[in-house]
């Protein structure tokens, strides 16, 4: 599964998204009043450690160039690790996890306001249908905290999204992820020793698990849009959702209600749309050659 066909990254995506969604469990499985601080410190460690053997990948003469969007964005990425794991360990995996599918609908919101980008018409219906859809999944009577947190998370991934164009082009990808877990350790270490919480083995557990399995589903990504062109399989991302149904139902008993289904098709149906019409698009645009030409 090199990724280099449209069907081989589509199978990369629909397996990389199962791994985010173990990700999500390991973290969810965490016992209620966990030390979130501390999980959020070893998780971040781990994921450092586990990117080590790839250092070789870093651009020497641009070490640190954009350091200060490098700083932001890693201190954004704490405050949404953080409320990812109260949202997941306060609503159904299913439920957190449509939520996050808000992320994209922000993106485009986001763009036309950092990047004066214009929405197409179905990118405007997608936008309003995608924030109608997650009132229907929530529903006011069920707004709560953890709630807010997978819209905060949500919301920090999106911000994420967009200032990837603010990053040094000469880094590579390995370059922008170690020094964001390295720039993230100083905060969430200060953070742990301000929790104050006792030393738990069981988070270390969970921490590891869920940084392995973000880390290979990061790689899947890599290798999936590295050979062809996202808006070919970007759709195949949405089976994350389909993963988190199945696994909350067989794993934590958790049956999906109509509300759910309905919010959910109106968040990722215009999405698929629109990634639909950038297809078509792109197609009538450019000649299509052979692969090996």
């Amino acid at each position: 599964m090199s990724g280099k066909t449209v069907n081989s990254a589509i199978l990369l995506l629909v397996i990389g998204n199962a791994m985010a969604i173990i990700s999500d469990v390991f973290i969810k499985l965490m016992e209620p009043g966990a030390p979130i601080f501390q999980f959020a410190f070893l998780r971040c460690v781990i994921t450092l450690l586990l990117l080590l053997p790839l250092a070789g990948q870093l651009n020497r003469k641009h070490l640190f160039t954009g350091f200060k969007v490098h700083a932001v964005r890693a201190h954004i990425h704490l405050a949404g690790l953080l409320c990812m794991v109260i949202a997941l360990g306060n609503l159904p995996l299913a439920t957190a996890n449509a939520v996050f599918y808000a992320a994209p609908i922000l993106v485009m919101v986001l763009s036309t306001i950092v990047f004066r980008e214009k929405l197409t018409p179905l990118s405007v219906i997608a936008v309003f249908s995608g924030f109608a859809g997650i009132v229907v999944i929530l529903r006011p009577v069920e707004f709560n905290w953890a709630a807010i947190a997978a819209l905060a998370a949500a919301l920090t991934l999106s911000i994420n999204a967009v200032m990837v164009r603010k990053l040094p082009k000469e880094q590579t990808t390995v370059h922008k992820l170690l020094l964001n877990y390295l720039l993230i350790l100083p905060a969430s270490f200060v953070l742990m020793l301000a929790e104050g919480a006792a030393w738990d083995p069981s988070i270390l557990f969970s921490a590891l698990g869920s940084a392995l399995f973000i880390l290979g589903y990061n790689i899947t990504v890599l290798l999936a849009y590295r050979q062809v062109d996202a808006n070919q399989v970007t759709s195949a991302e949405y089976t994350g959702l389909i993963w988190a149904v199945l696994i909350g139902w067989i794993g934590f008993n958790e049956m999906p209600d109509l509300w759910f289904a309905v919010g959910s098709a109106m968040i990722v149906v215009p999405l698929i749309l629109v990634g639909l019409r950038s297809r078509q698009l792109s197609h009538r645009v450019l000649p299509a050659y052979p692969a090996n030409s």
